[in-house]
């Protein structure tokens, strides 16, 4: 009886082991299924006929923030879209004699990428020669206390905040524009084979005081879940010390890395910064933010699901509910995680969405194309 017991136990569990390595055996498969598809047409839409505008005979003096990491990156983005779409393009820095510069070369534009480190009176000398200035500002309307001082000397203000339009016109800036910034897909694109990079959800940025906040009280749900964080201040973060293996601090990734991050994320985080945290802003008058930050293309540019907290211009950029996911509390965002991980299909169909559009209307190329055409239309 015991040796007939024995053998039973035995049988049984040889027959759990064998359930299990076929259960294992069919979830891969039905993962290497799944990911291969979502490469599979994440390639198709990046290979697809791409929108090529016409290159203008136009001399363009492209001068660069002069900040280093993270702007560098931006700066890469627009001299090398610029240099497709006008005949020559020089770079300069703005500690560098721009008017002289500007007096040798005689360009029809001088471009000024945030425009902090320029001295107006770079600016001033430039228009005095009869040659168009513009600057596209990087981060309104958070440092507004200082843009309103230097956006009046330029021919032309692009700014990525709609918000911002009328605070410079009241400030005597007569051509004004609505410009977000895009996503470089020479930067930020999908991986296209097998992801050496798996996440279940990432978010990438840094912990100012608004994150922190939003964050507690559903952060142990989402490490459970498989959340990893990486940048700056992330041990003001009372519960960072239970995750030192997954929050990283102290690192500036590079587009790069960050592209295959993203890429390789079942969900990408995407929470805008506050425009009232007097810490870190200089924004004394109080300007709201209604529109979409740069990480918001960054990510629909690399085929992965984004969850975004919600401003009221996002909706001009892309279809919530088709092309990226939005929310508003907390629990919301909680609750959206947990659908969107249990449900493959509905998820891999946004990322798809959001890419085809991102390639379609908000790439580098559309936005200096538009920029171009509203200064020599």
């Amino acid at each position: 009886m015991f040796v007939h017991s024995d053998l039973q136990s035995t049988a049984i569990r040889e027959g759990e082991a064998h359930d299990s390595s076929r259960r294992g055996r069919e979830a891969g498969l039905k993962h290497g299924f799944e990911e291969g598809y979502l490469r599979g047409r994440a390639k198709a839409i990046v290979e697809a006929a791409p929108i090529h505008f016409p290159k203008r005979a136009l001399k363009v003096l492209y001068v660069s923030s002069g900040k280093g990491f993270p702007y560098a990156p931006i700066d890469e983005a627009i001299i090398a879209t610029l240099q497709t779409l006008a005949a020559e393009v020089s770079v300069a820095g703005p500690k560098q004699p721009v008017s002289e510069l500007a007096s040798s070369s005689l360009p029809d534009l001088m471009l000024v990428l945030d425009g902090m480190e320029l001295p107006v009176e770079q600016v001033d000398a430039v228009r005095a020669k009869g040659i168009r200035t513009a600057i596209w500002l990087t981060d309104d309307p958070y440092y507004t206390d200082i843009t309103i001082r230097t956006a009046p000397h330029y021919d032309y203000v692009f700014t990525l905040e709609r918000n911002c339009l009328d605070f410079y016109r009241s400030a005597g800036c007569n051509n004004v524009h609505y410009l977000p910034f895009a996503a470089h897909v020479g930067h930020y694109r999908p991986t296209l084979t097998r992801s050496p990079v798996r996440r279940a959800i990432s978010f990438i940025g840094s912990a100012y005081w608004n994150r922190i906040e939003f964050l507690q009280p559903i952060i142990g749900g989402l490490m459970e879940k498989g959340l990893t964080i990486n940048g700056i201040w992330w041990d003001r973060l009372p519960e960072y010390a239970s995750y030192p293996d997954r929050i990283e601090i102290g690192k500036w990734m590079g587009p790069g890395e960050t592209a295959e991050v993203y890429s390789g994320s079942k969900i990408v985080l995407n929470m805008h910064r506050s425009p009232y945290d007097t810490t870190v802003n200089n924004n004394s008058v109080g300007l709201t933010a209604a529109s979409p930050n740069p990480r918001t293309f960054e990510i629909s540019a690399c085929g992965t699901l984004q969850l975004a907290d919600v401003r009221d211009d996002l909706a001009s950029f892309y279809v919530p509910g088709q092309e990226i996911e939005t929310f508003s509390n907390p629990s919301e965002l909680y609750d959206k995680v947990n659908f969107y991980l249990d449900h493959e299909t509905e998820r891999r169909e946004i990322a798809l969405r959001a890419l085809e559009r991102t390639y379609r209307e908000h790439t580098y190329s559309h936005r200096l194309h538009e920029m171009l055409s509203r200064i020599f239309s």
